[in-house]
């Protein structure tokens, strides 16, 4: 049973319970075991691992988060002055696992939250046992020789779109994100998501996340590290995998057979077996 920490919009009192229910901290699994932090991409929330998080239960503690703005977040949690960056999310992080008192997290990233796990693993980098990037992208721009999958001109259209009908850029953009255009039902489903979200705060951290430059930040990643890559994915191609895997020391590199930016819904075991194979053999209790 997932126990639910926090899930009230109201802020509350004491710092404890403030921090747990600003990001709607949940905790699953085996108390003391392993810990996986699992964080989602932006337009979605923490159900987003559903199909993921289960197979992990039985031997690893498991905690899943919301973004403030996103899912059951709360939203009286956010501004823009400290979500003017990647950073303030990275802070967020950083205080999870402060208030739930973890240590040897490895941090399972989606998305935008790849590059906030490298922003807080390198601001604490002791509290991390590794961090595992899925779908990574350090810059969306493309920056000769840096190839990033989108001009310039590409990244200021998407987000005057998002800024002048909000919704119809969902519906649009969503299908494009997840592929697998065989299975619409995927496309639907993060289209809600997208559309569940607050406006205002989304399209702010659409400009924060599609105009981020953490190029510099992957050579600061001191544990060991996963990278999971879809062969096709038109958010964050192939091109810029590699570019992460070579740019931190130490790192594994798997392409999935998986098309599309979402392989956590889309091939949930996949995702699954390359982290099996990768993580250490949890301990027997």
């Amino acid at each position: 049973m997932h126990e639910l920490i926090g899930g009230a919009r109201t802020r509350c009192n004491t710092r404890r319970v403030d921090v747990r229910t600003r990001n709607r901290v949940t905790v699953a699994g085996r108390a003391g075991g392993p810990t996986l932090v699992f964080a989602h991409g932006f337009g979605c929330d923490q159900s987003m691992w559903r199909l993921v998080t289960p197979a992990f239960e039985p031997d690893h503690q498991v905690v899943l988060f919301d973004h403030v703005g996103a899912g059951g977040s709360d939203l009286s949690a956010w501004s823009p002055t400290r979500y003017a960056s990647l950073d303030g999310y990275a802070r967020d992080v950083l205080e999870i696992c402060e208030e739930l008192d973890l240590r040897d997290v490895v941090f399972v990233g989606h998305s935008v939250s790849a590059m906030i796990g490298v922003l807080a693993a390198a601001r604490e980098p002791d509290r991390f046992a590794g961090l595992v990037l899925v779908g990574p992208s350090p810059r969306y721009v493309d920056d000769a020789p840096y190839r990033g999958g989108f001009q310039a001109e590409d990244i200021e259209e998407l987000l005057d779109s998002l800024d002048s009908n909000y919704l119809g850029w969902s519906a649009a953009m969503a299908p494009a994100i997840i592929g697998n255009p065989e299975r619409p039902e995927l496309g639907e489903e993060l289209t809600n998501s997208f559309c569940r979200t607050d406006p205002t705060i989304a399209r702010h951290f659409a400009r924060v996340t599609f105009t981020s430059d953490n190029r510099d930040d992957l050579a600061r990643v001191g544990v060991p590290c996963l990278i999971l890559q879809s062969r096709e994915d038109v958010i964050a191609p192939l091109e810029v995998g590699e570019f992460v895997h070579a740019r931190i020391p130490g790192s594994t590199l798997v392409v999935l057979d998986s098309t599309g930016h979402c392989p956590n819904l889309s091939a949930p075991d996949q995702v699954v077996a390359a982290l099996r194979e990768w993580l250490p053999a949890p301990a027997v209790a």
